[in-house]
């Protein structure tokens, strides 16, 4: 059931999606347009093809889409203008791919992080929601670094400024784009093996729906400054190859075990040692 309150706090507003053409941004919309009324919502992304295939899906004249860059400071800015509330999603999330490309996956998710701040504070947005991960817990990986930071800057741009910034920090979400569970759907239903990186690796794992539910508490219930975080099951990633091989494939098919790629952690925390004495449950 949706509540009142969340809705009135959505309806009639003008609201921006960085990245919005993602998995996160999708059912974001979806939501958005379904149950909360906005006046409009801006679909903010680099990617043409992508775009074209979303305003195709969702033929709803209130959904505005804009490529851009969130590098481009000024483009960004002028995306902003006239916006109650900025949901932050763009950025680079595959864990090696930012491994390979260090410049490339600081640039967006830091720098690009810094930039929604500033058009955010220019054009007096209510309220920023900013997406971070698991990985931005104790990092171990350059994503969880990036992802860290940006939880820093959001937080600190809170302290000074009447715009709220809040950050929601999430597990995996099941899937979503590079997620593990449609490769394993894939590999599964291709009759290859299905490769495992380590049995002894856990992942937590939130329903999309969930995922986004959270974002939207985050624009009622949040004061600003916060870092909100769903409470998740973990699982082991071996059995999730184990159930896909079961229902989708065949008894021939291996899981056969390729080694951790760099960057990866066997086990992610929600929550850190330092975080627990200031966390509230």
């Amino acid at each position: 059931m949706i509540r009142q309150d969340t809705m009135d706090s959505l309806r009639g507003k003008t609201i921006s999606i960085t990245g919005g053409t993602g998995s996160w941004g999708q059912e974001l919309v979806l939501q958005l347009l379904a149950w909360h009324h906005p006046k409009s919502v801006r679909v903010y992304s680099r990617g043409e093809h992508r775009q074209v295939e979303m305003r195709r899906a969702f033929p709803d004249p209130r959904l505005v889409f804009i490529i851009g860059d969130v590098r481009d400071k000024y483009r960004i800015a002028m995306a902003s203008r006239g916006v109650d509330i900025i949901f932050h999603l763009a950025a680079m999330k595959h864990v090696p791919v930012c491994e390979e490309n260090p410049w490339e996956a600081v640039q967006t998710n830091i720098i690009g992080t810094q930039n929604v701040i500033e058009a955010a504070i220019s054009h007096s947005v209510k309220k920023v929601v900013y997406v971070s991960s698991d990985k931005a817990v104790d990092p171990f990986n350059l994503y969880g670094a990036t992802k860290s930071c940006g939880e820093q800057l959001i937080l600190d741009a809170n302290r000074h400024h009447t715009t709220r910034f809040v950050c929601v920090r999430a597990g995996n979400v099941m899937g979503t784009n590079g997620s593990v569970i449609p490769l394993f759907r894939q590999q599964a239903l291709a009759g290859r093996d299905l490769t495992l990186t380590d049995e002894r690796m856990t992942r937590f794992f939130m329903r999309k729906k969930d995922a986004i539910g959270l974002l939207l508490k985050a624009v009622q219930d949040a004061k600003g400054g916060e870092i909100l975080v769903m409470k998740m099951p973990a699982c082991h990633i071996a059995d999730v190859a184990h159930i896909f091989r079961e229902r989708l494939g065949k008894s021939a098919q291996k899981i056969r075990v390729i080694g951790m790629r760099p960057g990866e952690k066997l086990n992610e925390v929600l929550v850190s040692r330092y975080e627990v004495p200031s966390a509230y449950d």
